[in-house]
């Protein structure tokens, strides 16, 4: 769980800011959603496969109404397997393509550790996602959550997120057919990354279905 202490200070820190602007956002997991997998993990640029359609759709016009996010689980980089500054400049690298492409992305957010690190930023825990959120002025209730993986959804969910969706691309086929935990809530799928944009401006633009949020 989270820590209390952080889920307050988050919290508080929204209070303080009331009378500032809160902005929707669209929470993007990278591997597997901007970027291919590798089972093995993406150690260099040199290995970086973009998601063509990924890239396009963040390119979108009506997208530019929300603040766009990454938030990537990096244990490659706790295991030993590459450098912190390394695992930064391929993510740099990456914002610097999508924004030469004409594309949208406000910020970046990592957990480099490992699984049995015990630290509160790795997915499905919120962490990454609270601190973005503070940083960015987000408003995590009109906000959604996209990846390949239950934990991406998990993660989203714990967040208080209005929506979470799990793409088919990368592990997602896969995870799909997994059983998923009976705590969690419904969630879309798309096949790929625009379809899940359009669903999420369908659903924001329809006052009928805000309502019932």
């Amino acid at each position: 769980m989270y820590p209390e202490r952080s889920i307050l200070s988050f919290f508080v820190h929204r209070a303080r800011k009331y009378n500032s602007p809160m902005y929707p956002s669209i929470f993007l997991d990278r591997d597997g959603v901007l970027i291919e997998n590798r089972s093995d993990y993406v150690r260099d640029w040199s290995q970086v496969k973009i998601i063509p359609e990924a890239i396009h759709a963040l390119c979108l016009a009506p997208i530019k109404k929300y603040k766009v996010v990454i938030v990537t689980n990096q244990s490659v980089v706790g295991r030993g397997l590459i450098l912190l500054k390394t695992a930064q400049e391929i993510n740099q690298r990456l914002i610097n393509l999508i924004r030469d492409h004409g594309g949208q992305i406000d910020g970046i957010y990592m957990c480099p550790h490992k699984p049995e690190d015990g630290c509160s930023c790795r997915k499905p825990l919120p962490g990454l996602l609270l601190e973005a959120a503070k940083d960015l002025s987000l408003d995590l209730q009109r906000s959604w959550m996209i990846g390949d993986a239950w934990s991406d959804v998990q993660a989203g969910e714990a967040a208080g997120m209005r929506g979470t969706i799990l793409l088919r691309t990368g592990r997602g086929a896969e995870q799909l057919r997994q059983a998923r935990l009976e705590t969690m809530r419904s969630n879309l799928v798309f096949d790929n990354l625009p379809l899940a944009f359009e669903a999420i401006l369908s659903i924001d633009d329809n006052p009928a279905i805000r309502s019932k949020s």
